[in-house]
């Protein structure tokens, strides 16, 4: 398996790739640009470690308000706005693929033309991350290195 770590769609561990497994990173990535953090951040404790659990945790006591970026002065002007990208977000994470909606359609969300589907799960999974109660969630990630090491040769010392 090849990608990043917290961005891979849960569908990459069947091999059944689509072209919603972009929409899946998208939703990673607008998640972080909204709440001013990265995906993965070791610097904080364990149960604060993935965006992605703490995002459900949030959604779960209704308390999105306190993922938005603390020091984006624009995200805490707008915040009725950035709560609603969220929902974006969770509309593109969505564990089954069918359920995500195509870049095209987010993209006339974007432009409110369309509304967010209404029936979200917020159970978010990761695959390429280890699960908070140990161990990995499904399977281990192997790094794979696209061109072989060779071995170099020297001009000799200088």
């Amino acid at each position: 398996m090849r990608g990043t770590p917290g961005y891979m769609a849960p569908e990459w561990l069947s091999s059944v790739i689509t072209k919603k497994v972009d929409v899946y990173s998208f939703g990673v990535v607008l998640l972080e640009i909204l709440c001013g953090r990265r995906n993965i951040d070791h610097s904080q404790p364990e149960e604060e470690m993935y965006l992605l659990d703490l995002f459900r945790k949030n959604i779960e006591e209704d308390r999105l308000l306190d993922l938005v970026d603390k020091y984006s002065e624009d995200m805490q002007l707008h915040r009725a706005e950035v709560v609603n990208m969220m929902r974006v977000a969770a509309w593109c994470l969505q564990n089954d693929f069918t359920r995500r909606p195509s870049m095209s359609m987010v993209v006339k969300v974007l432009e409110g033309a369309v509304n967010i589907e209404s029936d979200l799960d917020y159970f978010f999974s990761n695959p390429s991350l280890p699960n908070m109660r140990g161990g990995v969630v499904n399977q281990e990630v192997h790094i794979v290195a696209a061109t072989p090491l060779l071995p170099s040769v020297l001009s000799g010392p200088r």
